[in-house]
């Protein structure tokens, strides 16, 4: 009675299936009923064909879905944050290095939201429609505010410093990786206190010990004077460059220092800098040759300029060949206004190039850092043997501090090669210029 129930079951099984092919044959067969009834053979015998191409189709869909599911892992495991909007800034999916970033507890994956209403932050909105109009990989720092519906959580919620790269996707769609900077911020500005601590404990011992150099300078007679020579030189260089440090610390953790601004006129301001390094300038008979509209006025703290110029001018001296000349260029710029279009604002640009060996293009990108001294790009191998100024070195503060202090002007700074002398070309700009005109 087993017996006879299997052969049952197993003949109502084959005949469903043979059923389902016979329907599947009529429905293809009506699908593609040629124009011509006679040629209904030649559809019979393509059914195999298709029925082999489905069967591919369906292979590859499975890979496809496999590979899928392998790259959300992958993209889930990646130490930076993804997510993905679709047309209308719907969130389709993100990781969980994203989630953690942007706080997204509330999303749970396959439920699509605005992003807007997951996370409060207008640059990353705005960031994606960038992207979406120009169709171009964008990049945007910004102070992210996590915000939070637990009033308790609050209070332990941080704002974060992050980084985002977007790319345009198809169908409007588009990608962030989202880097969250906070921690390297934080090591920085831990580290930047640790060296503010030391420098102020060493400026009094050195203090001191400069006291007792002054002390035996003038109680020894040469030869043995040349020591304590040597010894006040490098002391007053530690001094330099703990101050330096110290200034350049302060310019960064206010870089909206306190400025006394007054109208400075332009030339008389870089002719005044030229004269206190004539010394320098005589001993390499270099020329400085000047050019721009006259009684060019900027409004600009008098000592923090004057600091700029000399600092630019010093390391132009040091790295000009001998009897060559170094070039100051100011030019007046008019940009649209940031606020109003329809005004435009008048921008002081000021090229200052001379024809020493310039930068190599490892050390562009880093001209400006902190301590940061190209090991070839700016040598001395051009100056004489016997010149003394080759042995000037400075303590890699100077165009870092150089930096700050035109930001602090809401000005910028770059350098460059210059293309004609082969050179450093140092580009500056800063803006409440005023001529003549407008005074």
């Amino acid at each position: 009675m087993l017996l006879l129930g299997f052969f049952l079951g197993l003949a109502v099984g084959i005949g469903i299936w043979i059923w389902q092919q016979v329907q599947l044959r009529h429905y293809l067969g009506r699908v593609l009923q040629p124009l011509s009834s006679g040629s209904s053979k030649l559809v019979l015998l393509l059914i195999p064909r298709l029925q082999r191409e489905i069967a591919t189709v369906k292979q590859q869909r499975e890979d496809l879905q496999q590979s899928l599911q392998t790259y959300e892992e992958l993209l889930d495991f990646a130490p930076l944050g993804y997510l993905q909007v679709d047309e209308e800034n719907q969130l389709l999916w993100c990781n969980q290095q994203a989630r953690e970033i942007l706080y997204l507890q509330r999303w749970q994956a396959g439920q699509v939201r605005l992003l807007l209403e997951l996370v409060r932050s207008y640059e990353l909105d705005h960031l994606i429609e960038q992207t979406r109009d120009w169709q171009q990989p964008q990049k945007k720092d910004w102070v992210f505010h996590p915000s939070c519906d637990d009033a308790v959580q609050m209070p332990k919620i941080k704002s974060l410093c992050l980084r985002a790269s977007s790319l345009p996707l198809p169908n409007g769609q588009v990608g962030v990786f989202l880097e969250n900077r906070q921690p390297l911020l934080d090591m920085n500005q831990e580290r930047d206190r640790s060296f503010s601590d030391l420098a102020h404990e060493l400026r009094t011992p050195l203090t001191s010990i400069r006291l007792v150099a002054e002390t035996l300078q003038s109680r020894l007679d040469p030869p043995l004077d040349r020591w304590v020579n040597r010894l006040m030189q490098e002391v007053d260089r530690l001094i330099n460059l703990v101050q330096s440090w110290l200034e350049l610390t302060q310019m960064e953790v206010n870089p909206t220092m306190q400025l006394h601004l007054e109208v400075l006129e332009l030339r008389s301001l870089i002719t005044s800098v030229w004269e206190t390094l004539e010394p320098l300038t005589q001993k390499q008979h270099l020329s400085m040759s000047y050019s721009g509209p006259e009684h060019l006025r900027i409004k600009a703290d008098p000592g923090k300029i004057y600091q700029v110029f000399l600092n630019l001018l010093d390391n132009s001296i040091k790295y000009s060949p001998p009897g060559t000349s170094i070039q100051i260029q100011a030019n007046i710029l008019s940009i649209p206004n940031n606020h109003s279009g329809d005004r435009l604002d008048n921008i002081l640009e000021i090229n200052l190039i001379d024809s020493g060996l310039g930068f190599t293009e490892a050390d562009l990108p880093r001209i400006f850092e902190r301590f940061y001294r190209g090991d070839k790009a700016r040598t001395h191998a051009s100056l004489p043997a016997n010149n003394s100024l080759g042995t000037i070195l400075g303590n890699g503060l100077g165009l870092a501090i150089v930096r700050q202090i035109i930001l602090a002007h809401g000005g910028s700074i770059k350098a460059m090669n210059h293309p004609e002398t082969g050179g450093a070309w140092m580009q500056l700009q800063l803006p409440e210029v005023m001529t003549d005109s407008t005074i």
